[in-house]
């Protein structure tokens, strides 16, 4: 549901800006309208700060900033040259510089003796298959290129080595100490949050009076205007109020219930409504919560999710997503009991369900599966049910005489899954079903050719109508076989879920090997927590395009709203 909104215009001193928008912050009701970006320097600088200080907490919590990962390099620098000139040994490299010394090393195998004969050669050094040697004087032919000659000896790179160990145990503890600070920094980053949040909502203020007056516009939830209004007598305020209007474009707050509120996020992925259109949550939570059901199809799979929402609850970073988590995973554990299928086991078959099973879906309708025939019948559901919601809400934007062409649609759809889906049940006789169905094409197609548009003329509306026609019924079909997708993941999840659990079987054999049941318990694990990684990332897309595309479309919803932002003091 979209809260109504009032819009408030405000008259102030030029000088009594920053104490009332300070004061409105307080109050935590109104909305300005402003910039979601830095505008100037000084708002881009406090956006810096607020980067700068999200930074150091990043780096705090992971233990690891630009200074510890330059020493680390640094290190890793260091072990590489002392395992570099580790093999010559120690020596005296002034007392070595005049006879000229080359340095070598090669593979074992390709190491050739009769170097030594040609050569003043020397070996150094030989492990794991490769020789080091040096050559003294003359190498003037030698086959191999020579190394560059070591800068240090392996003694006088330890000290260097322990120092910078010692550097990064000291600052390791300064980043563990800092932890403690961590509060204060996210405090410190609201603070400047609530600064710029003003100042941006200072920068829309329109000067007036020779700069002497600013005047400012605002919305607020009609609940709240009592609070709002006390607050501006008390403070003295000149201001004017009214009901928001559409071309205002006025924010979008929702007033839905703690169940319909979870799902507020997916609509806020696909965009909120204009101020006159429609909240599609309501919808989405339920048809969200039964596709993403019927996509998992397991209700072993919806205890994991229930088991993974609790887990949520203790990582503040998914606090909010846990309810919903665990919703989704009710969902799937009653919807997977209908599909009678648990980690991809039949429980049908089960003898403590014997009495039950007329509950458990059937594997076939009208010889066609099971899963199927529900997948259709749901999308045929939501499909109505969309056609009546665009229809209610053109009605109630543009009137009833403006919307005959919708309506005619609606009657003719909606009416028609109705009357087929009750003539099947033998309750209206053939006779009956048949004149009910031509008087419903009669007077739908009153509204969808020649009164489609009451404005235009009525040969160019039969035409547009036959157009209409057109894309509606190839559009429908479309979108109605779209819902089989509902069925397809649930059968494939299901299907691979029993390969994981038939290959168990196999390693398992007849039960009398313990290590079997080790490999048959880790085998099931892992290939069912994939399965329910790969069915949960395919029943979340799957459904949200079921409601973004096909729902919306058919339901005319349009989301180019705005959401309610209001200042506040912290965020």
């Amino acid at each position: 549901m979209i809260a109504k909104m009032t819009q408030y215009s405000f008259i102030l001193l030029h000088g009594d800006k920053e104490q009332f928008l300070t004061g409105l912050q307080q109050l935590g009701v109104v909305d300005i309208t402003r910039s979601a970006k830095p505008v100037d320097s000084y708002s881009q600088g406090i956006l810096d700060n607020i980067e700068t200080v999200r930074r150091d907490i990043e780096c705090t919590e992971k233990g690891m900033d630009d200074t510890l990962a330059e020493l680390l390099a640094e290190r890793n620098t260091l072990l590489q040259e002392i395992q570099d000139v580790t093999p010559w040994g120690e020596y005296d490299r002034d007392r070595l510089a005049p006879f000229g010394i080359h340095y070598y090393s090669v593979a074992a195998k390709k190491f050739d003796p009769a170097w030594a004969e040609q050569y003043a050669l020397q070996v150094a050094h030989e492990q794991d298959g490769i020789v080091w040697f040096v050559i003294v004087g003359d190498n003037a032919g030698f086959p191999l290129k020579a190394l560059p000659a070591p800068q240090h000896t392996p003694a006088e790179l330890e000290p260097l080595l322990q120092e910078l160990e010692r550097k990064i145990e000291l600052h390791r503890k300064v980043l563990e100490g800092r932890k403690e600070s961590i509060p204060q920094m996210r405090h410190h980053i609201l603070s400047l949050e609530t600064e710029l949040d003003r100042y941006l909502a200072g920068t829309a203020a329109v000067p007036a009076a020779e700069n002497t007056i600013d005047t400012l516009v605002g919305f607020a939830p009609t609940e709240n205007d009592k609070a709002v209004t006390d607050y501006l007598e008390r403070e003295g305020v000149l201001y004017l109020k009214e009901e928001a209007k559409v071309e205002e474009n006025p924010p979008i707050k929702f007033k839905n219930n703690k169940f319909v509120k979870m799902f507020e996020v997916l609509t806020d992925m696909y965009g909120r409504p204009a101020y006159d259109g429609f909240d599609p949550t309501p919808f989405i939570a339920v048809f969200f919560l039964l596709f993403f059901a019927l996509c998992m199809g397991d209700a072993g799979y919806g205890l994991v999710l229930i088991l993974v929402g609790l887990l949520l609850k203790k990582v503040d970073s998914f606090r909010d997503l846990a309810p919903l988590v665990s919703t989704l995973g009710v969902a799937t554990v009653i919807v997977g009991f209908f599909l009678h299928t648990f980690f991809s086991i039949d429980i049908a078959q089960w003898k403590c369900f014997e009495g039950i099973r007329w509950i458990f879906l059937p594997d076939e309708i009208a010889g066609y599966a099971g899963g199927m025939v529900l997948s259709l019948i749901v999308g045929v559901v939501h499909l109505c049910l969309a056609m009546v919601v665009k229809a209610v809400n053109t009605v109630r934007v543009n009137g009833f005489a403006a919307s005959l062409g919708t309506l005619g649609w609606t009657l003719l759809i909606v009416g028609g899954v109705i009357v087929g889906g009750i003539a099947l049940t033998g309750v209206m006789s053939a006779e009956i079903t048949k004149w009910v169905v031509i008087a419903l094409g009669v007077i739908s197609a009153i509204g969808i050719f020649p009164l489609n548009d009451i404005k235009r003329n009525k040969l160019a509306n039969v035409g547009l109508g036959f157009w209409d026609t057109y894309q509606m019924v190839t559009g429908l079909l479309g979108d109605v076989l779209s819902y089989l997708r509902l069925y397809a993941l649930g059968l494939a999840g299901s299907m691979l879920g029993m390969a994981f659990n038939d290959m168990g079987k196999m390693v398992l054999g007849d039960g009398s090997n313990p290590v079997f049941w080790v490999f048959f318990i880790l085998l099931v694990l892992i290939g069912h927590t994939l399965n329910i990684a790969m069915c949960a990332l395919g029943a979340f897309v799957h459904p949200l395009r079921l409601n973004f595309l096909e729902f919306f479309k058919n339901s005319g919803y349009e989301a180019n709203g705005r959401k309610f932002n209001p200042l506040v003091n912290n965020k």
